[in-house]
């Protein structure tokens, strides 16, 4: 479900960018079924049990102010109504059927209608049929909203044009950040389908936000909200009526207007993967703590030893960006500075996997990265050797969230420790660092993950070790130290299988 709430990149058919401020969401109904559109003869109903392809539908704005909006399917096709309130998603254009207006229902359950603009009567479901006579919206009118944008973001406030992060005390959320930088400005918005469908925000360090502004541990139903969209943004509505908001000099993210102006809404930004990297060389961290040279001197990370990957599509090579806005660049006698703040060819770099967890960067000289005695880097090798290995660490996400065309990865039941990755619903996964590029994973159970040729199982008290390969923007493959890839396998299986990337399954983060 690569989308975002603000119109990126949206899984299904058709060849139609969104427009600005489109969200992917499902729909669900009062008996808790998503509206489906089938991917023969355009058919529609509301029988979907899980949110998967055809289930997604793309929320798209109309150019007039308000709520009007239009919804397309993964086919392409946009939902309408006829004048005798028969509906069909088999329309290509936007035309006044094709047009609905979002009201959200006052009985605090956070629940959409939704009018059609043409006919004006309200979108329900009953049975096996879509059906649009109701002039006032009742049980069968309401959906809930089922945000499918990929669930780990950075939240940007729209009033003050800044990003959330956590509060130096780890107690509170403060949106003052000019960019997202580093694990604090990581959020996973949680769809808890048990509570009612409302959100829950999930932190790095494993709490959730409560509408009083404070961090807890444990879930309660002042940390659940229901989702609004006002004009392509995203509003957040505590169980009392109040909206979530940056209040003070302090920016603290908690519940406190019962209306939205600006100051309530926000966006939902793709968060781009952010790394570090510890040379082969001298088990030191990368660094431009010392200015434009870039060097592999340092015992720990700050946001000095953090980098932003930001990948080339046409050359599928990678900007390496650091957190003052310059780019990783080949100089003229093979040294790597971070001293332009404009992308080049020769900021642009290749990343390729060893064996051993590592990468090497490939310059745009054809040269690879290799360290040097005094720590600084420079592109001046034709191979992979120990000088030219850099251990990676992915550092913004520190709880991961994973997906395959299947579904996502989470328990097979709640009584089991197995894992599965056909699942409608993710399980977070606890990453820890250790040494040369080495992470383990944990499950929320507090055991470490097992794995074998059969199944990956978060029942272990000692760690296993993986590597995370960076292979796109939004794609990771995971190998044991032993060099066997995790793979997705029919029926949802979840196991090591393959020792070659290329048959590895790519898995979305």
């Amino acid at each position: 479900m690569n989308g975002s709430v603000n119109g990126h990149d949206v899984n299904g058919g058709g060849d139609l960018a969104p427009p600005k401020g489109s969200w992917t969401i499902g729909l669900i109904n009062s008996k808790f079924r998503y509206l489906t559109a089938e991917s023969f003869g355009f058919k529609i109903n509301a029988n979907g049990t899980s949110l998967k392809k055809k289930q997604i539908w793309t929320l798209e704005p109309s150019k007039d102010a308000g709520s009007t909006v239009y919804l397309r399917s993964h086919l392409g096709k946009y939902l309408a109504v006829d004048s005798f309130g028969n509906v069909a998603c088999d329309s290509e254009e936007r035309d006044p059927g094709t047009q609905f207006v979002i009201s959200v229902a006052d009985d605090g359950s956070g629940r959409w209608a939704l009018r059609n603009v043409a006919r004006g009567y309200h979108l329900g479901a009953c049975a096996d049929k879509l059906t649009c006579t109701a002039k006032v919206p009742a049980d069968a009118e309401l959906w809930l909203v089922h945000l499918a944008a990929r669930p780990q973001v950075n939240l940007r406030s729209v009033g003050r044009k800044r990003f959330a992060h956590l509060s130096e005390s780890l107690d509170e959320i403060h949106v003052d950040a000019n960019v997202p930088w580093g694990e604090d400005t990581l959020f996973t918005l949680e769809f808890r389908a048990d509570e009612g469908g409302r959100y829950a925000l999930h932190t790095c360090t494993n709490r959730y936000l409560s509408r009083e502004g404070k961090l807890v541990e444990t879930l309660n139903p002042n940390c659940l909200f229901s989702a609004e969209y006002h004009q392509g943004q995203l509003a957040l509505r505590d169980c009392t009526g109040a909206y979530l908001a940056p209040i003070g000099s302090k920016a603290v993210l908690k519940s406190r207007s019962n209306t939205v102006t600006k100051d309530e809404l926000f966006s939902l930004e793709d968060s781009l993967p952010q790394a570090s990297f510890v040379a082969g060389l001298n088990a030191r961290y990368v660094s431009v703590k010392q200015g434009v040279d870039v060097t592999a001197n340092q015992d720990e990370i700050s946001d000095h030893e953090t980098f932003q990957l930001e990948y080339d599509a046409a050359t599928k090579r990678w900007y390496i960006r650091t957190m003052q806005d310059r780019y990783w660049t080949l100089e003229t006698g093979g040294g790597i500075q971070a001293s332009s703040d404009k992308k080049s060819s020769n900021a642009l770099f290749d990343l390729v996997w060893q064996g051993d967890g590592s990468v090497g960067f490939r310059a745009n000289n054809g040269k690879f990265i290799t360290t040097k005695r005094s720590g600084h880097l420079y592109a001046n090798s034709d191979a992979v050797d120990d000088t030219a290995k850099y251990f990676f660490y992915l550092i913004n996400r520190p709880i991961l969230v994973l997906k395959c065309e299947q579904g996502f990865v989470g328990y097979k039941s709640n009584s089991s420790p197995k894992l599965e990755c056909n699942k409608a619903s993710y399980e977070t996964i606890l990453v820890e660092r250790s040494e040369k590029g080495v992470v383990f994973f944990k499950g929320q159970n507090g055991k470490y993950w097992h794995v074998d040729g059969e199944s990956v199982t978060a029942d272990s008290d000692a760690p296993e070790g993986f590597f995370i390969e960076l292979r796109d923007p939004t794609h990771v493959c995971i190998k044991s130290t032993s060099g066997e890839y995790l793979v997705a396998g029919k029926n949802g299986a979840f196991r090591l299988g393959e020792s070659d990337y290329e048959n590895a399954t790519k898995w979305e983060y």
